[in-house]
């Protein structure tokens, strides 16, 4: 049987923000992992110029980013097991935040074709 899609229900808002966190969990300019729990620590969390961002080398719309300073969404996250909140100064991301699957990464994230 095939593994259920967005199995804790997570709305849109909140899995385009997962989505953000966990490319900002794989690049160690922004996190930072545990390597006895696996939890990834974000602090930094991109600033938009004009309509997008860009973390690594891929480009996000800024639309897309909303719930990145949304305490609601962190709350969200953090009641499901994902992450734990700092609001507003640091978010970590468990192992199962950080293994979710979104099914949005290839909508929300793209190739970076100009530098910052």
């Amino acid at each position: 049987m095939a593994a259920k899609k967005n199995p804790l229900g997570l709305n849109n808002l909140q899995l385009k923000t997962l989505t953000l966190l966990q490319e900002l969990a794989r690049h160690p300019e922004t996190s930072t992992k545990d390597s006895q729990t696996g939890d990834v620590l974000l602090t930094l969390l991109p600033d938009p110029h004009g309509d997008h961002f860009h973390i690594g080398s891929k480009v996000a719309r800024a639309s897309d980013a909303t719930g990145l300073r949304n305490p609601a969404v962190w709350a969200a996250l953090a009641r499901r097991g994902l992450a734990h909140s700092g609001f507003p100064v640091a978010i970590t991301l468990t192992p199962a935040g950080v293994d979710y699957d979104t099914g949005l990464r290839d909508k929300i994230l793209f190739g970076a074709d100009h530098q910052a």
